[in-house]
């Protein structure tokens, strides 16, 4: 079992950038795929970026590639989110979660998730 902890949110203007960690306990944390998702007030928890358990392959949203970065330290047990020219659009609270299944390909649906994070608020004023 793993447990994962998310830190890095606030609050910024448009066209700034932050950095989210996700930092997991566990000696097996290089075994998992991880991704973030985000759920703005009234709207679906959505897929924003994964990274898999080898750190190989990354995939991206569409509404956020080429803006967000995603990698890994697995001596960290930590996984960021680097976020740039943010929109006000960005604006919702983000989870990391993490994936078991050893995976070659980003897992994108958020039911194949086996373990989450309590969240971090990103708000991103206009």
């Amino acid at each position: 079992q793993v447990q994962l902890v998310e830190s890095g949110g606030g609050l910024v203007t448009a066209g700034g950038s932050l950095r989210l960690s996700c930092a997991a306990s566990g000696r097996t944390f290089n075994s998992y795929g991880i991704g973030w998702f985000r759920q703005a007030p009234g709207k679906e928890r959505e897929f924003v970026a994964g990274i898999t358990w080898s750190g190989r392959s990354t995939y991206y949203a569409d509404s956020v590639n080429g803006r967000f970065t995603i990698s890994r330290d697995n001596a960290k047990n930590t996984v960021y989110l680097q976020m740039n020219s943010l929109k006000p659009d960005d604006t919702a609270v983000y989870y990391c979660a993490a994936d078991r299944k050893r995976t070659t390909v980003v897992v994108t649906t958020l039911g194949e998730y086996d373990y989450w994070g309590q969240g971090t608020q990103v708000t991103v004023s206009s």
